[in-house]
């Protein structure tokens, strides 16, 4: 059997004739920018997350750089974000000539260590940037707390768990990326909610600074060639709009397929020693972009490459941490300085999950995940 890490065909199968629709659609009106799909996907977007504004653009980095940009950081302010993520979320920051300023993350949820924020700021910061790794949210409610008690902008790079939600020690619920200040997602193909292309959105609750990002993300203008800001040419394209708005109806039921595929693997790896299962957070719910396992005793390679031999794909996210990278790499942050990050770098290990997994599929993995630690 053919196993693949995410089976986007299987998906366009069962939802063939109303992608095609949609698609012939946009053809149909020509309208290939700016078209009447981008508003309408974007509404239903902002009525899913219950947020004001949902502001479509190109891709989920270009997302991050926006919201930066709406919220004028000057160069040299500092933006704080977790070591243990994709270097986007750093690397916006570097291109504004903002400063990154690492912290480490929590072993158990893989994302940002919360109680280790607040050592990190100076008078220079000016933002935090929580990742919400993998499906679930980090710890939000201290982290806004930190940040309402030091005047901090939160910028929610939820690209792997559009969905989510959080809830408050209050009972108050709030979908992943409408938390903070801004919330920024990524419509990459193999993202939860993905299109047949690039894409990506902000998810913004005041008006005012929404309307700067629709600026900045659209050459700095409102009125065409009145340019009242430094913007940038930033936008999803009606036939990407046109695709997620039929995918977005299915969302939940991606989510509660994607739960279903994670709970087997719990139950099949439960009595596996040697492993360590992903932990679901107290306060969020996981939408399991990624079913991410932890392989002590240095043997993550080694099973990487039993399961490969085995015509089972895997993958590492990430296997080195950002402060390790040549690109981000500065004095004073060699190896040990995020002992957590490190250590998760050498472990980690996401097996194969998605909507479409046979159990005749999931059961081979899990059987093949046993014979490699009974050997």
């Amino acid at each position: 059997m053919k196993i693949a890490m995410v089976d986007l065909h299987g998906q366009y199968e069962r939802i063939r004739e109303e992608i095609n629709n949609a698609i012939q659609e946009v053809l149909d009106s020509t309208a290939f920018i700016n078209g009447p799909q981008v508003k309408t996907f974007a509404q239903h977007l902002a009525e899913y997350n219950q947020v004001e504004h949902v502001i479509p653009c190109a891709n989920g980095t270009d997302a991050l750089q926006i919201a930066l940009m709406a919220l004028g950081l000057q160069p040299g302010d500092e933006v704080i974000v977790p070591v243990h993520t994709y270097v986007a979320t750093a690397e916006v920051i570097a291109l504004l000539r903002l400063e990154p300023i690492f912290v480490d993350c929590v072993a158990d949820r893989f994302t940002i260590d919360v109680t280790k924020i607040e050592e990190k700021i100076t008078s220079r910061t000016k933002a935090i940037v929580p990742v919400h790794l993998y499906g679930q949210c980090a710890d939000m409610e201290p982290l806004m707390d930190i940040a309402r008690r030091h005047k901090l902008y939160v910028v929610e790079d939820t690209a792997q768990a559009i969905g989510a939600t959080y809830t408050f020690s209050n009972g108050v619920a709030q979908k992943a990326g409408c938390i903070g200040d801004i919330g920024t997602t990524s419509f990459f193909p193999s993202k939860n909610l993905g299109c047949y292309g690039d894409g990506g959105a902000l998810f913004i609750r005041d008006y005012e600074l929404a309307e700067r990002a629709r600026m900045i993300a659209n050459h700095g203008q409102k009125i065409k060639y009145h340019h009242r800001v430094v913007g940038c040419n930033s936008r999803l394209d009606t036939l990407q709009a046109a695709i997620l708005d039929v995918k977005l109806k299915y969302l939940d039921e991606y989510s509660a397929t994607r739960n279903e595929v994670a709970a087997r693997y719990d139950k099949g790896l439960a009595a596996v020693k040697g492993i360590i299962l992903p932990q679901r957070a107290d306060n969020s719910t996981h939408v399991f972009h990624q079913y991410t396992i932890q392989v002590g005793n240095h043997l993550r390679d080694e099973l990487k490459s039993f399961l490969a031999e085995h015509d089972i794909p895997s993958m590492i996210y990430y296997p080195i941490p950002l402060h390790l990278q040549e690109a981000y790499a500065k004095e004073g942050q060699g190896k040990g300085t995020f002992p957590i990050a490190e250590q998760l770098s050498e472990e980690v290990l996401s097996l194969p999950i998605h909507t479409e997994m046979k159990m005749e599929e999931q059961e081979y993995i899990i059987k093949q995940i046993h014979a490699f630690f009974n050997r």
